[in-house]
């Protein structure tokens, strides 16, 4: 489904390209290195290879090679958000409420489906601001010792 979300005002979490043609990976796998460290800023730290590559050898008709990106990027939030307001609007004023009802579902499944996305866009959200220190902090919290993770051999 296509939607108005622009890729700059978020962050990529991961990606796809998919290629089709006489293509090599190693040119691919260079390539794909050279988009995410030119652009290092629009993808997220904390997953490392984010990006994978397919590559099909038998191009579409008529072509000689393809290409395709598909990548879940945290942009997508701002139209859930605008979906939620006009779903608010909406669903405050009860209008076509009667056609669910109708059919035997209950306004609190509005309520819930509401709440589910509004948990979505919060996730999203936490997403584009984590870093990587977030999760060295998760693992050890400030003043925690290491060490305790470390095995060590008595050499005696």
């Amino acid at each position: 489904m296509m939607c108005a979300a622009d890729p700059r005002h978020g962050r990529y979490l991961t990606a796809a390209s998919l290629y089709r043609g006489r293509i090599g990976c190693k040119e691919v796998d260079e390539q794909m290195l050279n988009v995410q460290n030119k652009n290092s800023s629009y993808f997220v730290e904390w997953i490392p290879n984010n990006i994978k590559s397919s590559m099909c050898d038998i191009p579409h008709k008529g072509l000689k090679m393809s290409g395709t990106f598909l990548g879940n990027n945290t942009a997508i939030s701002d139209v859930f958000k605008r979906v939620g307001d006009q779903f608010t609007a909406m669903f405050r004023r009860k209008a076509f409420l009667h056609w669910y009802t109708a059919e035997g579902m209950d306004e609190l499944e509005f309520t819930e489906a509401e709440s589910n996305m509004n948990d979505l866009i919060s996730e999203y959200q936490q997403y584009q601001d984590a870093t990587i220190e977030d999760e060295f902090e998760d693992e050890y919290p400030p003043g925690a010792a290491m060490e305790d993770d470390i095995e060590v051999e008595d050499m005696e």
